[in-house]
């Protein structure tokens, strides 16, 4: 039997092309890719890509972005589209991956649901060929959706699959694809138009502002998608969640020398502060400090005191003359270290927007 790997998001043309190879007897197994940027929905692609993949019966392997492809979008060598999306980068980034996939399972060819026309940055014509040239696959990727109005590939030519039961869908229309599966009794495709952070402008103004502070981990990147940003002279970074799931996340995703803020006494946001020239392991712990009046020019006031003035202006103490704010972090925590308590003053309005990051 003829086995292929087929690039499966869990959205609506993946779905539909892995349908099509099945169809047509091939053996599928089926690839994901997580990265920091999906957008599809809540639970993100993989658990999509995973309910899909069990659907069909079909063994799934998922590959989680790491650092050298965050070097990528810093750096594409095909540049960004509209914001700080490099498509035809991030395409060969992972078809790369595929075909050292597709060689270790000794499969015959790649397949993909792309469309022809659907995006305008990595799926036209030339540009389907210079991803496939780059990723050394030529011939190798079959589109199942568009072959009518794409070359004949390798595995069509040797009769491994039959061109004539494959597809003429192009353009950014849905509608095909949608009639296509009520053919198939395909019902639950809730990422069916994908998603990327970085096509976002908002998204596309953080991720650019962080690589300018060289902020380049994993973990910088990540926390990019939560909170409210805020950059401090010292150009440390001072993050504030939203809600009570962010305020969970961002401590989760704090590293040993981050610092810590909530409000004590009053409902408070989880504040996270970064690179900072403060050093966890070294800071006065157990000591109440004098509350500050957070001038408009007083823009020089220490980074701790500053990330503990936003962390009040967001809290439900916020039109309290001062507040007081504790303050930890996770090595602290883990050497059964005593937390710092500040006394501040909230920050206002005004003041905040001279920091944030827009």
């Amino acid at each position: 039997m003829t086995k292929a790997i087929g690039l499966l998001s869990g959205g609506l043309d993946s779905t539909l092309a892995v349908q099509l190879m099945l169809d047509q007897g091939i053996e599928v197994i089926a690839l994901n890719f997580i990265t920091p940027f999906c957008t599809c929905t809540k639970k993100g692609c993989e658990h999509d890509a995973v309910r899909v993949a069990k659907e069909f019966g079909i063994k799934i392997k998922v590959i989680a972005a790491d650092e050298d492809y965050i070097k990528i979008i810093k750096d594409p060598k095909h540049g960004y589209g509209k914001n700080m999306n490099p498509c035809i980068d991030c395409r060969i980034f992972m078809l790369k991956k595929a075909k050292e996939y597709m060689e270790e399972t000794n499969a015959s060819f790649i397949f993909t649901g792309e469309v022809l026309g659907q995006r305008p940055m990595s799926q036209m014509k030339h540009t389907l060929k210079l991803i496939e040239k780059e990723s050394g696959l030529e011939g190798l990727i079959l589109r199942p959706l568009s072959a009518q109005f794409l070359e004949s590939t390798i595995p069509e030519k040797e009769g491994l699959v039959n061109r004539e039961k494959l597809l003429s869908i192009k353009g950014r229309s849905r509608k095909p694809q949608m009639k296509l599966a009520e053919t198939f009794s395909i019902k639950d495709y809730p990422c069916s138009a994908g998603g990327c952070r970085l096509t976002d402008p908002q998204f596309a103004i953080r991720i650019k502002e962080a690589f300018e502070h060289n902020e380049f981990s994993l973990n910088d990147i990540i926390l990019l998608k939560y909170g409210r940003h805020f950059r401090l002279r010292s150009n440390a970074k001072v993050v504030v969640g939203r809600n009570k799931e962010e305020n969970t996340i961002i401590r989760n995703i704090a590293k040993e020398n981050d610092l810590l803020f909530e409000v004590m006494e009053y409902g408070s946001p989880t504040a996270l502060l970064r690179n900072s020239k403060l050093n966890s392991a070294t800071l006065d712990f157990n000591v109440i400090s004098q509350p500050k009046t957070f001038r408009l020019l007083s823009l020089q006031e220490n980074d701790m005191e500053t990330a503990a003035s936003l962390c009040a202006g967001y809290s439900d103490g916020k039109n309290e003359e001062h507040l007081n704010v504790r303050v930890w972090s996770k090595k602290t925590s883990e050497s059964k270290g005593q937390d710092r308590v500040i006394q501040c003053v909230p920050m206002e309005d005004r003041q905040m927007k001279m920091f944030m990051v827009r």
